[in-house]
């Protein structure tokens, strides 16, 4: 484990744990400071901790590799591999945070729920943590428990219970890990001559290891033909008389490309009838899950019908649009959410002219430092916004930026947005 060192030798301890109460938050660098451990320190923890800074926390920020984008903006920062059990709880005893923030999946989760057993809250719960990392445990919660409808799946363990599942499900399928983040090895399977390549892909791509005398679990599901499908952010959080109160963002639409996200646009047009049936899945599965914070509630839409995809127990990727179509971000409520404080439906902050946003993905491929060529021609394109991440390197194909514009209406935010983007030229030094 390495760290960089506090900047003020008085917040090296906390002696007053427990300051994330109602309405109380202390003063960063302080024996008084209400201190936010962030697992995972990437774009949206970056975008996290400059809105928890907002609010006066105190921002550690914590993850494989150094010099992180959130470490880059937090108070200090720790390197260790968060799947080490005891790297992580030497990171969680020296800082003796408040609140624990995980922003990734690859965390040892039992060791969240060892600190949440000693009044650390851990977002938005231990055991959400848990459950969400899997994907076989939020779908049998979604599908076996709550009765939610998602598409027909199995999960399988080796190379010939996938052609089983394949032959019970029909072709076109799709393969996943059971752990696994930005479509990292997930396939979709049209013909037979597929199911190998896929399993040997979903073996290298997934977060978990494979148990003895079998592969890395993976989760098949059949193939839905939907219209579209959108996020909607739910955000859980404390109401001014106590008690924990639900609010739901305009639904966001999106692009995928091979699991990754690469465009999306708020407010998606879709009927009211399957809003209202959206709003119940995304409650539904929230609820259930618990605790405070904003939860990315992954959903396909067929007429008026929903079925349940997934769900992020964190800001979502495609969220990156409310960075210029909300009032409040969706980095935003989930810092006052986490933080015990009341969360209002967001506003849009369009005009006339510019009732729909948009957020476009910029992707390096290759190996070196990004520097970024064109973004005054990015910015130049009418509403433009550009957030370049600052990812201290790129090795394959990682996102490195993200553009950001408004619109009259939904197409032509996305044509802003996709221009800007365009504009930009990455080089890796």
């Amino acid at each position: 484990m390495t760290s960089r060192p506090a900047t003020s030798a008085s917040s090296s301890t906390n002696p007053t744990p427990g300051r994330a109460t109602k309405g109380t938050l202390g003063t960063p660098l302080s024996p008084y400071a209400t201190r936010v451990l962030l697992l995972g320190s990437g774009e949206l923890g970056k975008e996290v901790a400059i809105e928890l800074q907002r609010l006066g926390a105190e921002v550690v920020a914590v993850d494989r590799y150094d010099h992180a984008p959130a470490m880059q903006v937090a108070h200090r920062s720790h390197v260790v591999d968060m799947l080490d059990a005891a790297a992580l709880r030497a990171v969680l005893g020296a800082e003796r945070p408040d609140v624990v923030i995980p922003e990734i999946e690859a965390i040892a989760t039992h060791v969240l729920a060892e600190v949440e057993s000693a009044d650390v809250r851990v977002v938005p719960t231990a055991r959400a943590t848990q459950l969400t990392m899997d994907r076989e445990g939020i779908r049998r919660l979604a599908a076996e428990e709550l009765g939610l409808p998602t598409s027909p799946y199995r999960f399988v363990d080796t190379l010939d219970d996938l052609r089983a599942a394949v032959g019970e499900l029909g072709l076109p399928c799709v393969v996943k890990p059971v752990m696994s983040s930005s479509g990292k090895g997930q396939s979709v399977l049209r013909t037979p001559d597929d199911v190998e390549r896929a399993w040997a892909y979903a073996q290298t791509g997934g977060r978990a290891t494979a148990s003895e005398g079998a592969g890395v679990r993976v989760i098949v599901e059949g193939f839905v033909d939907f219209d579209y499908e959108i996020t909607l952010l739910t955000v859980r959080s404390r109401g001014a008389d106590g008690e924990t109160g639900t609010v739901f963002c305009p639904p966001v639409g999106h692009v995928q490309v091979d699991g990754d996200y690469r465009e999306s646009w708020q407010p998606a047009p879709m009927s009211a009838a399957a809003l209202d049936a959206a709003r119940a899945v995304a409650g539904a599965v929230t609820q259930a899950l618990g605790g405070w914070g904003l939860f990315g509630v992954e959903l396909f839409v067929v007429g008026d019908d929903v079925l349940f995809s997934e769900v992020s127990p964190r800001p979502h990727d495609t969220g990156l649009v409310t960075l210029a179509s909300q009032d409040v971000s969706e980095f935003g409520l989930h810092a006052r959410a986490v933080l015990g404080l009341p969360v209002a439906a967001p506003s849009p902050v369009g005009g006339p002219g510019q009732e729909a946003a948009a957020s476009c993905a910029v992707l390096a491929d290759g190996s070196g430092v990004p520097v970024f060529d064109g973004v005054d021609a990015a910015l130049a394109v009418p509403t433009a916004q550009v957030r370049l991440f600052g990812k201290p390197r790129v090795d394959g194909r990682r996102r490195v930026a993200v553009t950001l514009a408004r619109g009259g209406d939904v197409e032509q935010a996305r044509a802003r947005a996709r221009a800007s983007a365009a504009a930009l030229r990455v080089d890796l030094a």
